[in-house]
């Protein structure tokens, strides 16, 4: 028999001892909105308002960036539930704002080498400014990329070269040569003496002997759709692999929502047709992956799919749209249908046509 051991035990440790001290402060402005203070959850004032600018988060839990003015002049650093100011001149920025923390842990980038590292939720350095880029931390993993170049392209940055590896939060190597991808679940590590004979995974061997291996979204979501959705596409299964509401684009009102048993019962016919046109091998159709639209998903149900600076947690809870070409070639039209990935398994959460009126 293959044994699997879970990772969780040493992996999470840093993760887990912190959420059992959390205690989430909210953020809230000033009478007239310009500054940006907390309170803790029972609405006490932790701190008064006096941030801006680069103060995106709506949450803290243990670290994050703010920002404030002093005698005419622009502050930002990073700022620790006990108060401690860190990294001053190391803020790391990218799509024009900064890091948001994750399990704890937030990016800084030295400007002077052009490198990245990683604060922990006391502000002290786990990990040195030595990797050319890192991604986040995901249940305790960073994916971290060394000795890379950086090249332009007209107004934009890439790296290129370099080694790409998955590390943990103490910068301990745990695989060497691991290509960055978007569709690994790192939550789903599990570790082996062989591989995983799951054909949803994707495996690695760590330099430790053992595999590590992660469920791949984009497998997942369509092994799913085959077996769980298209296998069956009853009105009582949709609404089973439905949101509790549907998201829908309709004229002249735009995005409305509607409760998934009213949606699917009025809409039930097309959607079913067009669900059904994925078996056929000429439907002209692909599969995207997306985070939560923060724009159109606002209310209180969709909180857990958000970080603390409102950003989609795609390396979590992706977002898979089904992207239907229209047959017809003198009125090129689609239809999406998004799913996302919850705790329950996908989830149908929004739908769009290029040519039916949605009720």
């Amino acid at each position: 028999m293959k044994q699997f051991i879970p990772l969780y035990i040493f992996v999470c440790f840093t993760f887990n001892t912190f959420a059992q001290n959390k205690d989430t402060w909210i953020a809230f402005q000033n009478t007239d909105s310009t500054l940006t203070g907390f309170k803790d959850s029972n609405g006490n004032i932790k701190i008064a308002p006096k941030f801006m600018g680069m103060t995106i988060a709506h949450k803290f839990d243990a670290i994050m960036v703010v920002s404030e003015e002093t005698n005419a002049t622009w502050k930002s650093y990073y700022l620790t539930k006990s108060g401690k100011i860190v990294g001053r001149d190391s803020l790391y920025i990218y799509d024009n704002g900064p890091d948001c923390e994750n399990e704890g842990f937030i990016r800084f980038k030295d400007y002077k080498t052009d490198k990245m590292g990683l604060f922990n939720s006391d502000g002290k350095i786990v990990i040195p400014a030595q990797y050319s880029n890192i991604t986040r931390v995901r249940n305790g993993m960073i994916i971290a990329l060394k000795d890379a170049t950086k090249t332009q392209d007209g107004e934009h940055y890439f790296w290129s070269g370099g080694k790409e590896y998955l590390i943990d939060t103490t910068n301990k190597v745990l695989v060497e040569n691991f290509a960055y991808t978007d569709e690994l679940n790192f939550y789903s590590l599990e570790k082996s003496k062989e591989q995983n004979p799951d054909p949803t995974r994707d495996h690695f061997l760590g330099v430790d002997g053992l595999y590590y291996s992660f469920i791949n979204f984009d497998k997942e979501f369509k092994a799913w759709l085959k077996n769980n959705l298209l296998s069956d596409v009853s009105k009582d299964n949709l609404i089973k692999n439905s949101f509790d509401k549907i998201t829908y684009w309709k004229e002249p009102n735009g995005w409305v929502t509607a409760s998934k048993t009213k949606f699917i019962g009025q809409n039930y016919t097309f959607i079913k047709l067009k669900l059904q046109e994925l078996n056929a091998a000429k439907t002209d159709y692909f599969v995207s992956s997306d985070g939560l639209n923060k724009f159109i998903f606002e209310t209180s149900e969709y909180k857990t799919y958000f970080n603390n600076c409102n950003e989609p947690k795609d390396w979590q809870y992706p977002v898979k749209n089904i992207v239907i070409s229209n047959q017809d070639k003198k009125d090129y039209t689609q239809d999406h249908f998004e799913f996302l990935r919850t705790e329950k398994g996908y989830q149908l959460i929004s739908v769009s046509s290029g040519k039916k009126a949605l009720k």
